[in-house]
């Protein structure tokens, strides 16, 4: 429970009230940049790490947030109001996230990370109706404020909170109260210490059952301080994913090809060494590329995944193959994939933005969150020229693999032989 002073006799419910009364001073929509813990070496295409929210630099990690190797413990709490009686069971709104979320992070790391939900098996009461909080997308920070407070209160007695590394907050879909679209990340400014643990972030999950499909894993990017891709239009009309379209679910939970950017594998560890290609100099190089989502990376097995030419101080052009294979199984269209990489662009404001490789051109109307970007990626035979940048990028080849290992799990798939030639303009 609760380990800071307070009298004597006081209940836990007070308890956890008297850390939480100024909860609405902390809670920020940014977090201010955390101390720096260096990822290994990155050579000179890791773009510095920059004070925009969700940095896209990759030459230190940002010590505030968990890094997804190894593994972490996520508790579900589940939240129920009085104007409410639950329909649904804790087991089955659990369902609805795992194991597909822990899932998706293991074919997108390769194995290398294993994310444990532990979720409670009864529900919760919340203190207020469900329609005192005002929930939204855009919530006001006194109402979401107060939800916190009392949910944190809530759960403190039944949750032993220095056992978990990510805390996702689910509240009765079905409450009158509940908007779906107000599921997300929550970061505190100033974190608050439960159990002895410092809280910095917890994600509220306001999803319908079932949930919009990759939800949990999109928010939990957010927990691994991946950015939102999307681009939100100034008015809040018209079309949010023009700049990445269905590539990476960080753009959209709904995208056909959500395995995370080769760009985000190497920010979160999952990618490195001989897996990243750097260039930085003048020249012409070949590379031979594994798609993205094909397995066996751990051991560094294979080819290159991720190609990166440094173009700016704080830009990037990244190149990686992507393919029918694991997160991507469902993709539109197969190739070389192309896109600009900023580190000073901050969260949905298009720090990354995909390049058409076929403008003009749209697939999959009826599937894609985005048609113009669904046929993205190059073909055999095919050329990008960046000329402000003085690159350019032609696919000069692709070899068919056997997609399988002697064991029947799934192997690396068709290689892609690329030939990049650089010519700084600066």
């Amino acid at each position: 429970m609760v380990r800071s002073p307070v009298p004597d006799g006081v209940g836990p419910l007070r308890r956890a009230a008297a850390v939480l009364t100024s909860l609405s001073a902390v809670i920020a929509t940014t977090v201010v940049a955390g101390p720096a813990v260096a990822v290994g070496p990155g050579g000179p295409c890791a773009l510095e790490r920059t004070d925009a929210h969700h940095s896209e630099g990759v030459d230190t990690w940002n010590a505030d947030y968990p890094r997804p190797t190894g593994s972490l413990d996520a508790v579900m709490i589940f939240l129920s109001f009085p104007d409410a009686k639950p329909t649904l069971t804790p087991t089955e709104l659990a369902a609805d996230h795992f194991p597909s979320t822990s899932r998706f992070f293991e074919r997108a790391s390769y194995g290398t990370f294993d994310l444990r939900a532990h979720p409670m098996r009864h529900w919760l009461t919340m203190p207020a109706a469900s329609t005192s909080y005002a929930i939204q997308r855009d919530w006001g920070s006194d109402r979401r404020a107060a939800y916190l407070s009392d949910a944190l209160a809530t759960a403190d007695p039944a949750v032993d909170f220095s056992r978990y590394d990510l805390i996702y907050l689910v509240a009765d879909p079905n409450a009158p109260g509940v908007d779906a679209d107000a599921t997300k990340v929550v970061n505190l400014d100033r974190p608050l210490t439960l159990d002895n643990t410092r809280l910095r972030r917890l994600v509220t999950v306001f999803e319908q059952h079932p949930p919009d499909h990759n939800v949990l894993a999109h928010e939990t990017g957010h927990v691994f301080d991946l950015p939102d891709l999307y681009h939100r239009p100034s008015d809040g009309k018209g079309d949010w994913d023009t700049h990445v379209g269905d590539w990476d679910l960080m753009g959209s939970q709904f995208g056909m090809a959500p395995e995370p950017f080769g760009w985000h594998k190497w920010k979160l560890g999952w990618l490195g060494g001989r897996q990243v290609a750097c260039i930085h100099r003048s020249g012409t190089s070949l590379h031979t590329l594994d798609p993205l989502g094909a397995g066996r990376v751990p051991g560094h097995a294979g080819h290159t995944r991720l190609v990166v030419v440094r173009t700016g101080p704080n830009r990037a052009l990244a190149i990686e193959a992507r393919g029918a294979y694991g997160n991507d199984a469902g993709t539109c269209s197969e190739g070389v994939l192309i896109y600009r990489v900023r580190s000073e662009t901050a969260s949905a404001e298009g720090p990354i933005e995909v390049i058409d490789g076929h403008p003009g051109t749209r697939a999959c109307a009826s599937a894609s969150v985005y048609p113009a970007l669904a046929d993205a990626t190059l073909d055999v035979g095919e050329s990008y020229v960046a000329a402000e940048d003085g690159v350019r990028v032609s696919v000069e080849d692709m070899t068919l693999a056997d997609d399988h290992t002697d064991d029947g799990t799934e192997g690396q798939g068709a290689t892609w032989t690329v030939k990049v030639t650089n010519k700084p303009t600066g």
